[in-house]
């Protein structure tokens, strides 16, 4: 269904004169126009570039990205970009669909999941069989490598954060030469703070009594967790579209939390929250948010939430879960 919907918009898109146009990669006012599909590296470009650029998020703010179709808009507004910025994950698989039918001529494009060393998905549900947070589907090797998904939040750990960032700056100074200096500059800034971020979280780390954290959702922090050495326990593995656990994994949480006394349970942005409500009913530990940054709420966009707020907030919760 969703192929299907995003054919019909790549169609209608191209009716209504995509290929047949010249490119606009600037807007009216002669500033470079940048698409993004989520808000990470929304918000580093608007952090390097400010407002000398045309800058766009396709991915509705408050909206699930898994469940994303751009609309015939979206496209045009891809197809007249100077620079085209998009992760490359399995819930992005449509940008492929799209760029294979679009003439994009000059348009730099920039897949974040190139900029990294990315690391698979871990089964994190059910581990009752394995006590170092290190499960795995038992079966055939080859037949779970053809089976392996990447995590695709890349950017959850700040040394990812900066690669990105660098990479980024490099792609607006190769279609605004005139803001180059002005471009290196910020993201040189920039990057000091990614480093002042990262020090926070190791210090969080190295003072904590405790290198585990439990989340009673989702867990999208797989390169966080392998960047700070951490051990951990979800509901749900990655990004899952799944929203209840079974019976026997919010046990097995529960048990974790009580047998090794685990003062917070997490939960991720725009969750429901009910199995860390639960857990936390059960256990008596706090209920804190820790953000993943993929996207944010309606209320934080409007408000010029950005990624360093998010990520200084989760230092301050981790500080909070490890004491």
């Amino acid at each position: 269904m969703k192929r299907l919907f995003t054919a019909l918009c790549i169609l209608i898109a191209l009716s209504a004169g995509v290929s047949a146009s010249p490119r606009k990669d600037r807007a009216d006012n002669g500033k470079p126009s940048v698409v993004t599909t989520v808000f990470p590296p929304y918000d580093f470009v608007r952090q390097i570039a400010g407002d000398t650029v045309n800058l766009t998020m396709l991915l509705p703010p408050g909206a699930e990205s898994h469940s994303f179709e751009p609309t015939p808009q979206d496209i045009i507004r891809i197809q007249n970009s100077g620079l085209f910025i998009y992760v490359g994950g399995e819930s992005e698989a449509w940008v492929d669909r799209i760029l294979s039918s679009l003439d994009t001529g000059k348009l730099r494009i920039l897949r974040l999941m190139d900029c990294v060393e990315i690391v698979e998905e871990e089964i994190v549900e059910g581990m009752q069989d394995d006590e170092e947070g290190d499960s795995h589907e038992d079966g055939d090797e080859g037949e779970h490598e053809e089976e392996a998904e990447y995590d695709e939040h890349i950017w959850t750990s700040p040394a990812n954060a900066a690669l990105i960032v660098e990479r980024i700056s490099g792609e607006l100074c190769a279609i605004d030469r005139a803001n180059a200096d002005s471009f290196r500059a910020n993201a040189g800034d920039y990057l000091a703070k990614l480093a002042a971020l990262d020090a926070a979280f190791r210090s969080a780390v190295d003072q904590g009594r405790r290198k585990v954290f439990v989340f009673g959702d989702r867990f999208p922090f797989r390169y966080f967790a392998d960047a700070y050495g951490l051990r951990y326990f979800a509901a749900f593995p990655g990004c899952s579209t799944e929203t209840e656990a079974s019976a026997a994994t919010v046990a097995f949480l529960i048990n974790k939390v009580r047998d090794e006394r685990i003062p917070v349970v997490f939960h991720i942005e725009l969750s429901n929250e009910k199995i860390a409500d639960t857990i936390c009913e059960a256990t008596g530990a706090a209920k804190r948010l820790f953000h993943a940054a993929h996207n944010v709420s309606r209320q934080e966009f409007t408000g010029g939430t950005t990624y360093l707020e998010l990520m200084t907030r989760n230092a301050d919760a981790l500080r909070e879960a490890l004491r």
